[in-house]
């Protein structure tokens, strides 16, 4: 639901909303548009998700919309540096939406950054083979260029592995934390029983490790920086006279890790059908400049590796939410993620 505002209104309609630092983005905004008169602010407020909205503007003015984001200190300073550091450093500095300022409230609990609207063109709304492709491009460039860059120890340090030590910390992480659900005795039976049952699941992989570790060992190749969360709804591609230009949004999961944690996402994002000439062409991206996939086989391996590990990711959060503020959501995510597992299927057919 929108809602039209001025400046004064968009100031309270953020407020109405909960929204810290309304007053310090509105000042941020004052300055990107140069008009500090609230008469001529005629806007209109679009909630796209939590924290993130869009700002349309009148038709005349330097940019028609805006994107709103509020996030916390750590995930700010990780957007600003992938925007105005590494993707430059990378010689990619145009292919991340522009950002135009950054502002803290004033307890600097959070930040809002302000970006520039790239629209609609995502590929969950048009998933053209051609926008497709040149998506996998992308994603293949950032990866090549990325692999020993001089900026991977800053990476690192800002963000996380997203290596197998992601893997092993986020499943021990998942265990105790469901362990811990089964000693509550303030827990439903029902509880108790999604989280005996991801138990199940979850402790074989812990016993199955050093076979995953070889298989990293010999299969997945140099670190590299990389996307995080390369679902459709984060690349927008447009064709641009006989190119199509390709931008990557949202950056917070941006870390440091084997090429295969980002693939995975990407073509679990596709039917079945269509992941072989996705796999194919980032497979020849990669050999224009001498690197090497693994065997299908392997990448099977590496790719349920990293999937495994965000479901393991989730659970620790959901198993925390449980332990220290008895959220009531966490049955309804546990069994949600029971049936991630139950449903799982090697991504690749060998």
């Amino acid at each position: 639901m929108s809602t039209a505002v001025g400046a004064r209104d968009l100031r309270d309609a953020l407020e109405g909303m909960e929204e810290p630092g309304a007053a310090e983005l509105v000042d941020a905004l004052k300055t990107i548009l140069r008009e500090d008169d609230p008469a001529l602010w005629a806007y209109e407020l679009v909630p796209l998700k939590h924290r993130v909205y869009r700002l349309r503007l009148g038709a005349s003015r330097t940019f028609d919309s805006l994107i709103l984001k509020r996030s916390e200190p750590s995930i700010a300073e990780v957007n600003r540096l992938v925007a105005e550091r590494w993707l430059p450093a990378l010689d990619l500095g145009g292919r991340c939406a522009p950002l135009l300022a950054t502002t803290a409230d004033r307890q600097g609990r959070w930040f809002w950054q302000i970006y520039e609207d790239l629209g609609e063109h995502t590929l969950e709304r048009d998933s053209e083979p051609a926008h497709v492709a040149g998506t996998i491009d992308l994603i293949a460039t950032l990866h090549l260029r990325g692999m020993g860059h001089a900026l991977l120890p800053e990476v690192r340090h800002h963000t996380k592995d997203l290596g197998l030590a992601f893997f092993i910390s986020n499943v021990n992480d998942s265990i105790r934390g469901l362990e811990e659900i089964g000693r509550d005795r303030t827990g439903s039976r029902e509880l108790h029983a999604l989280a005996d049952g991801l138990l199940a699941r979850l402790r074989p992989l812990v016993v199955d490790l050093s076979g995953r570790a070889e298989v990293f060992k010999r299969a997945a190749g140099p670190d590299t920086i990389l996307h995080g969360d390369l679902w459709r709804a984060n690349a927008f591609a447009r064709v641009s006279g006989e190119r199509v230009d390709v931008r990557l949004i949202d950056w917070d999961h941006v870390g440091v890790g084997p090429l295969t944690y980002d693939l995975s996402t990407f073509l679990l994002r596709f039917p079945p059908a269509e992941r072989s000439w996705i796999l194919h062409r980032y497979r020849d991206r990669l050999s224009v400049a001498g690197r090497a996939l693994p065997s299908e086989g392997d990448l099977n391996t590496l790719f349920e590796t990293a999937e495994y590990a965000r479901f393991a990711n989730r659970l620790s959060w959901a198993a925390m939410a449980w332990l220290h503020e008895g959220a009531g959501w966490v049955p309804i995510e546990l069994a949600e993620i029971e049936r991630w597992f139950e449903d799982w299927r090697p991504t690749l057919t060998e």
